[in-house]
């Protein structure tokens, strides 16, 4: 019964999640760590900073694969699909229902002006996910250094209209962590 009802608070709680929140995955980091860490206390402040690298890592998009994670921590394979259907659904409800007139919903002015109201409260969620983020970072020399030169490198080649992909910054961020551990490791630095 306690599982039933594990599975009920999960799919509902990654429903309204994904009902409520727009700009995608990264906007939704927030939410989730407020939900899941500060509310429901299913997980910590470092295994959710790990489930965020691990989605982030993963392919697919990481709305996705952090319900997925959270749903099994909680619940197993069953919760892990619980989770992924919750926070899938409330999007994919609205998005075939917009389509089915959504050129007759674009040219509505109030429609418009609530999308650009709606972007720049993404831009916050964004930035406020970013900021926890950092937050629960461990600082030591190697975090600060490759959060300084990431976003260096992101300022920089934006500024000179180079664009990469953000998977090569996770792909290079991955190679250093590893070179890192095991450079450490055998020194006996690394735990």
């Amino acid at each position: 019964m306690k599982k039933l009802k594990d599975l009920a608070i999960l799919f509902f709680t990654m429903f309204k999640i994904g009902l409520f929140t727009f700009g995608g995955g990264y906007a939704m980091l927030a939410i989730l760590e407020n939900e899941f860490v500060e509310k429901k206390k299913w997980t910590d402040k470092d295994d959710f900073l790990n489930m965020i690298a691990i989605a982030e890592s993963t392919p697919g998009p990481i709305a996705i694969n952090s319900a997925t994670y959270l749903g099994y921590k909680r619940a197993g394979v069953i919760g892990s699909a619980f989770a992924t259907l919750g926070v899938v659904l409330p999007s994919f409800i609205i998005i075939f229902t917009i389509s089915l007139f959504f050129d007759a919903f674009l040219e509505f002015k109030y429609v418009q002006y609530a999308f650009r109201g709606i972007q720049a409260c993404v831009v916050y969620l964004i930035l406020n996910a970013g900021i926890k983020l950092f937050k629960g970072l461990k600082k030591n020399a190697y975090s600060v250094t490759a959060f300084v030169l990431t976003l260096s490198l992101m300022i920089g080649l934006s500024l000179f209209a180079v664009k990469l992909s953000a998977i090569l910054y996770i792909l290079v961020g991955g190679i250093a962590g590893l070179v890192i551990y095991f450079i450490g490791n055998r020194k006996g630095d690394v735990k």
